[in-house]
């Protein structure tokens, strides 16, 4: 018992004491030298605090077919480049087909865009005719990218709401699951996060005949677009610029019309772009689109070399705050529906955390009196370490940022359970020891210096079962496993440490020892 020096007991009580000051900020007055990012209240997940649960379902194939026709553009840009002429470039969902001019080009073009497009496979199905498909391992690779995309998009438009710890991950093949803590108002999150915000900037067809378009004769390379108001123009069907140009978008107020607007600020690829599209385009109109509506036609008066742009329409206040918010975060790489949703109110949460709190009342209660029963003075100091081990979980968990849900709670009651089995088998090997003849002081030592590899070997196997249900498992799952984790890991400290410090500030000073209260 000589080798535990009183200063390693305080170093313990400094370390429970800095413990409980980061699990509560709000009732200790935290000291200058105490790091602030370990002073941060404990989070409550959906289930005990109430709020937003959405499913959502990504139209990933959507993303696949646009892939392959954006492969029109570089296939028409390298043939130009080597002066291959060819009569007809198309595609659909999967392929992309081109006809060539002249049939004996059709070794050069295949040899160039082979080089061009990687991920495709070639075909010719006629003479002069070149068809390139889409491959499995290139589509799954593009679907994966797409729900890897749609939950940052999410992620940062949800933060954009002022709400902390949502939950948003990847939930099968092409749904992510949505969950937003505190926030009452589905009907705004369902419009922030559903909106693809697909912006594009066209130029408008001013020598096209509208009139004629109208009527099914629609030029090669235009499209018909419409206004909010339903009023129809001809446009390129090029998009000059998109939302991924797009590095800053703020609300403002137009000084024309005095109403809302979103200012833009383009990235510089974007300012790039922009400043070549104003300068080549003097007195042209050019479209902003939103969704495919057309937002407003300006005429460029002049080169815009700033990289500024502005969208103005019959926005309110709200409107023009979310677009800026869904331009900022980016656009969605494919449209997304909600198939699933529920609102959890916080009176559901509340019932939730006093059902919790009464099982660990209860539970600790129930561990205190057996403890404090059968092992007497040694039962009273493994009961002051499970209310440090309890303060601990709650302190760890507040530092590392993590949440709390009811699985959570059910993971601290087991390791309430679970924290006196250490204190369980070093007592009984004290038991063991004094039964054998050993002084009170040798036995203590002898009961946690044997009982310790026996201690170790069984939490280290409960930890690797938490760390593979964090790492495999999903929502209430990882709750469950990061409580458990903790609690394994404090229970550990606190049966090891604490409980023999205690010992021997009880009997550091008793040499002629005769009995335990044990």
């Amino acid at each position: 018992m000589q080798k535990y020096a009183p200063w390693k007991f305080w170093l313990i009580v400094t370390v429970f004491v800095a413990a409980v000051m980061g699990a509560a900020p709000n009732v200790i007055t935290v000291p200058s030298w105490w790091p602030a990012s370990f002073s941060k209240p404990l989070n409550l997940g959906l289930d005990l605090k109430g709020g937003i649960h959405l499913v959502v379902d990504v139209d990933i194939e959507k993303v696949v077919a646009q892939q392959v026709s954006d492969n029109i553009n570089v296939i028409r840009r390298t043939l130009r480049e080597a002066k291959i002429r060819y009569r007809k470039l198309d595609s659909n969902d999967t392929q992309v087909s081109v006809v060539l001019k002249n049939p004996e080009d059709a070794d050069k073009a295949a040899r160039l865009l082979k080089k061009t497009l990687f991920g495709y496979e070639m075909n010719q199905p006629e003479e002069g005719q070149l068809v390139f498909t889409i491959s499995e391992r290139e589509a799954k690779e593009i679907r994966s990218y797409a729900i890897e995309q749609t939950i940052e998009v999410i992620r940062r438009r949800v933060d954009a709401l002022g709400t902390t710890e949502p939950v948003i991950m990847r939930q099968g093949d092409r749904r992510v699951l949505v969950q937003i803590p505190g926030y009452e108002d589905s009907a705004r999150a369902k419009s922030i996060i559903g909106q693809t915000a697909q912006l594009e900037f066209k130029l408008v067809d001013e020598k096209g005949d509208l009139e004629a378009a109208l009527a099914g004769r629609i030029p090669p390379g235009d499209m018909i677009a419409y206004f909010e108001d339903g009023r129809p123009i001809l446009l390129k069907k090029r998009t000059e610029l998109s939302g991924k140009d797009v590095a800053m978008a703020r609300i403002t107020i137009d000084p024309q019309s005095n109403q809302p607007a979103v200012s833009l600020k383009f990235n510089n690829q974007g300012a790039r772009k922009f400043d070549r599209l104003t300068k080549e385009n003097v007195k042209k109109r050019f479209a902003i689109l939103l969704e495919g509506v057309v937002q407003s036609a300006p005429v460029i008066q002049e080169r815009i070399s700033g990289g500024t742009a502005q969208i103005t329409g019959a926005f309110t206040t709200q409107e023009a705050q979310a677009l800026a918010i869904v331009l900022r975060a980016g656009a969605l790489p494919a449209p997304i529906k909600v198939v699933e949703e529920r609102s959890i109110g916080p009176s559901l949460g509340q019932d939730s955390i006093d059902q919790g709190l009464n099982s660990i009342i209860y539970g600790f209660i129930a561990v205190l009196v057996f403890m404090l029963v059968y092992y007497r003075m040694f039962g009273l100091f493994a009961n002051i370490a499970l209310a440090f081990n309890i303060i601990l979980i709650a302190a760890a968990m507040s530092m590392i940022g993590a949440t709390l849900t009811l699985p959570g709670i059910a993971g601290i009651v087991l390791t309430i359970g679970m924290a006196v089995d250490a204190n369980v088998l070093i007592f009984e090997r004290i038991r063991e020891e004094l039964n054998n003849g050993k002084t009170p002081l040798a036995a203590i030592d002898g009961g946690y210096n044997k009982a310790f590899s026996t201690i170790m070997d069984a939490n280290v196997t409960t930890l690797i079962a938490a760390i593979v249900l964090f790492q495999f498992g999903s929502g209430p799952i990882k709750g469950f496993a990061v409580t458990l984790s903790v609690g394994i890991l404090a229970s550990m400290f606190t049966a090891i440490v604490v409980t023999r410090a205690m010992t021997y500030l009880a009997y550091r000073k008793k040499k002629k020892l005769k009995s335990l209260s044990i």
